[in-house]
């Protein structure tokens, strides 16, 4: 045991210089051994070992002061590559990176209707790895974020009738086949808060809620800063609860209970609007439009609002959390305004006193999870640094 502890302490030392390297980019010798604690000439000498395996790689100079600028090293990023993938019933859209967690290319494609769902999925890799100067084989890990939930026990994706062509077989299988690499299929809103976890709002909370409120309705739950998925992979599927319409306007919808998806679809909650007088397209627009349409405008958010806390109550009142979420375009255009209706209308229906605040990740949240998802699996097998909810903030390729 005594003969080998030296060997695993270089191999303890090695992976803390390497997190250190992929948590703030390229440093120097000086500030890599201030970060990991070693003398200078351990430090020295472990850069040296690492760059003989070509792990690590110099990286310009750090100029500034007096002094002679000093040399720079950062994780050679070509030693892996993994592509994350936001899939939704109109497009795919897919970002190329190297292990550092440098983007190196971006590609969005349409999903036209009634297409070959596989082929056109395929099509897009393939241009997002080439655009990367990658073939899709070359990618250690893809994770695809996905409306509903794959059964880990079938591979099949469920709770996704939005989706079509994507049901009825093992997902995860014909991807893994198709690709000619590892592939993961994670809910997209598990992705979200993956997201918030790591950069957004949910940082130091262990236990949250995320929901995505209006259109594409679903939720993650998180315990201990752990995604609970369930036994087939559909918790946090709320969209199709059973719940009554608590909104003041009649619209039509059956009071004894409807899915939490209907009641919150773009088609029923612009009816909702136009009962308040907002005319508008889409749930967005007529958020937008709500906003600066005084005393009209708010009744209709504060009816809005009665019909999303009715479905996030019944997640509250089951699992307690520090702090709901609101995450997604509707939510964001909403903003606190929005946030605190819900908050007032949830006090109404449970005991807790959950606070509700708006996702602070915006953007490509699905993706950036999914990004964060696959640097993770793959820094896990070619480092051994261990899967956690604390990676760095990404970045693109200099």
């Amino acid at each position: 045991m005594r003969a080998g502890s030296p060997r695993l302490l270089r191999e303890i030392n090695d992976r803390a210089a390497i997190d250190a390297l992929l948590r703030n980019g390229p440093l120097t010798r000086s500030e890599l051994e201030g970060i990991i604690g070693l003398s200078k000439p351990a430090t020295a000498q472990l850069l040296t070992r690492l760059e003989a395996q070509d792990i690590v790689r110099r990286d310009g100079l750090r100029g500034g002061g007096r002094g002679p600028r000093a040399q720079l090293w950062a994780v050679n990023g070509g030693l892996a590559h993994v592509a994350a993938v936001d899939l939704t019933p109109d497009s795919v859209d897919v970002a190329v990176a190297d292990i550092s967690g440098a983007t190196l290319t971006e590609h969005h494609a349409l999903m036209p209707k009634g297409s070959d769902v596989l082929t056109v999925f395929a099509e897009a890799m393939a241009k997002a790895a080439s655009d990367a100067n990658l073939q899709v084989s070359d990618l250690h890990h893809v994770v695809v974020g996905s409306p509903g939930a794959v059964d880990p026990a079938t591979g099949q994706l469920g709770f996704a009738p939005h989706l079509p062509g994507w049901e009825g077989f093992d997902v995860v299988g014909r991807l893994r086949e198709l690709l000619g690499t590892s592939v993961t299929v994670e809910n997209d809103v598990n992705l979200v808060a993956l997201e918030e976890m790591i950069t957004g709002r949910a940082v130091d909370v262990r236990d949250f809620v995320l929901v995505w409120p209006v259109d594409a309705v679903g939720s993650a739950v998180v315990v201990n800063r752990v995604l609970l998925r369930g036994a087939t992979g559909g918790a946090g599927e709320i969209d199709w609860m059973r719940v009554p319409d608590l909104s003041r306007q009649d619209t039509g919808i059956d009071r004894a209970g409807t899915r939490y998806g209907d009641l919150l679809s773009n088609s029923s909650v612009t009816k909702l609007a136009r009962s308040h007088g907002i005319a508008a397209r889409h749930a967005l627009g007529a958020v937008t439009k709500a906003l600066s349409q005084g005393t009209a405008g708010r009744e209709f958010l504060t009816d809005l609002a009665r019909r999303i806390a009715v479905g996030v109550a019944n997640v509250v009142s089951v699992v307690d959390p520090e702090l709901v979420l609101l995450s997604g375009e509707v939510a964001q255009a909403g903003g606190s305004v929005l946030c605190e209706l819900v908050a007032a209308e949830l006090r109404r229906l449970v005991i807790p006193r959950t606070p509700v605040e708006l996702a602070l990740v915006a953007g490509h949240a699905v993706r950036l999870g999914a990004m964060h998802s696959a640097l993770a699996v793959v820094r896990d097998e070619v480092f051994g640094l261990p899967a956690n909810d604390m990676l760095p903030p990404l970045h693109s390729a200099r």
